[in-house]
């Protein structure tokens, strides 16, 4: 066969297969606009067709009940009153429903079942306006975690019951012929409005940011609620491990758990191994023998789970808020003043990013924030390291203090570009405990750079079994920048080690200090600098 007729009959194939695709998709079309008959079972024969049936599932069939108001018989209304702290059940279905469950409870499971039921119960096509969609929005604090759910909707999907309904699949989003969309979403306020939507999935809700960061919980939530407003027996959906005593799950709890007047609102509190049986209790045991006040918060005991007491806010929005110099981004480097620094290395390879922070002291002895830097992952450590260094290099800091990560990796680095690395005297907890007197009585200022003040408002403070704190940010969260602006920050507004150098000029006396590393000890300082005992540093009687 010559050339030509090889370069023929592949061309021919290829134009057979782009109309083989072609058809395909106008078959779909055709699908999505044939009438189609929704889903006649409840949510429970939902659970069923999706396996979620035995003595395993048993409370969460009482969870699906509840919510549906669906009637309860007289064991699972023990079940009920034992898990929200109400005598009678809902009598209409109810809008909100907050989960508290521990870990391994088959939120995840639950979750994405109704979702898939909320989808294909309805015809969307016929209440919505002529190119209007309904969402089902699975949110979560990222997308990677909100793809746990999606992993057992797709799951579903596949099962003939389900098969049916199903449009199309996509990476983060699975398409209904019923007119309606799952999607995964972060936990934004600003990117969930504007959707229909019947039924929204909040997962892990408690490690969502908190009403101190920039995206607060509050508003996300707040954000769905509209969206909800014009379809027929809407649901939002949280479901979570607890936390700390803050946000919008331990609000809802607060407000709502064991309120008889609430029958809109549910609350469910159940320990992991009342929602799970098959959990063994090995491993909730082992978790108290480790922490018993982390275990009580992450499993659970005796049919309940409790949120945390060991964890609080460090700082406030508004101490924080009060700091930040509105709309200023960074400061130009000026003649006469010493600057210091500190810097957060990272590897490049992971989810930490490389942060810098440049900090100097006016006279009154105000600390001010000049420049922070943060280089995102992924990237090449020797390159960032360079850039941080030039940038150190443009404010005239010749020394940088950091962490001791990497060992001898960053003293090195810094020395090939002309910059002294040292290891910083504080662990990172020390810092942040030194820098909250600074920024609560207003002693700095920050620069206006929202992702700084997220982390800054989202630090934790955590009591320890030895009763020391420990201060971090929350599970899943980074503080890289926020470490480099407090550490930069607590070098020149830290306490001294000893006394001050005063320095005698004309008539008068008057302090020349800007960085803490000019504090020298008493023994050190020459008797003619040293003033008389009657008189303070600044030279008053």
């Amino acid at each position: 066969m010559s050339l030509h007729h090889v370069r023929s009959r592949r061309r021919r194939r290829r134009i057979a297969r782009k109309g083989g695709h072609a058809k395909a998709a106008k078959r779909r079309e055709r699908q999505k606009r044939a009438p189609l008959q929704p889903y006649a079972g409840s949510i429970l024969a939902a659970m069923d067709d999706a396996g979620l049936v035995g003595s395993s599932w048993a409370a969460w069939c009482v969870v699906a009940k509840a919510i549906h108001a669906l009637p309860l018989d007289p064991d699972e209304l023990v079940i009920y009153q034992r898990h929200t702290g109400r005598a009678t059940p809902p009598t209409t279905p109810v809008t909100e429903a907050w989960l508290i469950i521990g870990r391994r409870g088959g939120k995840s499971r639950f979750d994405a079942v109704s979702a898939l039921h909320a989808g294909i119960r309805r015809d969307y096509r016929t209440i919505l306006a002529p190119g209007e969609q309904a969402t089902i929005p699975i949110i979560a604090a990222d997308k990677k975690q909100a793809r746990t759910v999606m992993r057992y909707l797709r799951g579903l999907c596949d099962l003939p019951a389900f098969k049916p309904y199903v449009a199309r699949q996509l990476k983060e989003s699975i398409e209904l012929r019923t007119g309606c969309v799952v999607e995964v979403h972060t936990a934004s306020f600003r990117t969930i409005r504007g959707y229909t939507i019947p039924l929204a999935v909040g997962d892990e809700t408690a490690f969502w940011a908190a009403e101190d960061s920039a995206e607060p919980d509050s508003e996300v939530i707040d954000a769905i609620r509209p969206g909800m407003a014009t379809l027929p027996d809407p649901l939002l959906l949280g479901s979570s491990t607890p936390y700390a005593r803050s946000g919008e799950l331990f609000r809802s709890w607060e407000r709502y758990y064991g309120q008889e007047d609430s029958d809109d609102v549910l609350v469910w509190v159940a320990d992991s191994r009342t929602m799970n049986p098959s959990l063994s209790q090995k491993v909730v045991d082992r978790a108290y023998a480790d922490d018993a006040v982390a275990a009580a918060s992450e499993y659970g005991t005796d049919g309940t789970v409790s949120f945390r007491s060991d964890v609080e806010a460090l700082l406030s929005r508004e101490a924080v808020q009060a700091v930040v110099v509105a709309g200023r981004l960074e400061l130009p480097r000026m003649q006469g003043v010493q600057y210091v620094a500190f810097v957060d290395p990272a590897g490049g390879g992971g989810s930490d990013s490389y942060a810098l922070g440049i900090a100097h002291r006016q006279r009154d002895g105000l600390a001010v924030l000049d420049c922070v830097r943060e280089i995102k992952p992924r990237f090449s450590p020797d390159a960032a390291t360079g850039e941080l260094a030039g940038v150190l290099k443009s404010y005239g800091v010749a020394r940088v203090t950091g962490d001791h990560w990497g060992g001898e990796w960053p003293r090195e680095k810094f020395r090939a570009h002309g910059i002294t690395y040292v290891p910083s005297e504080r662990v990172k907890s020390d810092v942040y405990r030194e820098v909250l007197p600074v920024i609560n009585a207003a002693r700095c200022e920050l620069l206006d750079v929202p992702r700084l003040k997220a982390q800054l408002c989202g630090l934790e403070r955590r009591v320890a079994r030895s009763g020391k704190d420990s201060i971090d940010l929350g599970p899943g969260q980074h503080d890289d920048l926020a470490y480099a602006a407090a550490g930069a920050l607590v070098l020149v507004a830290g306490k001294p080690r000893g006394a001050r150098l005063i320095f005698q000029t004309g008539g008068g006396l008057s302090g020349m200090s800007s960085t803490f590393d000019s504090w020298a000890e008493p023994t050190k300082i020459p008797a003619e600098w040293r003033l008389p005992p009657e008189l303070d540093e600044q030279g008053n009687p």
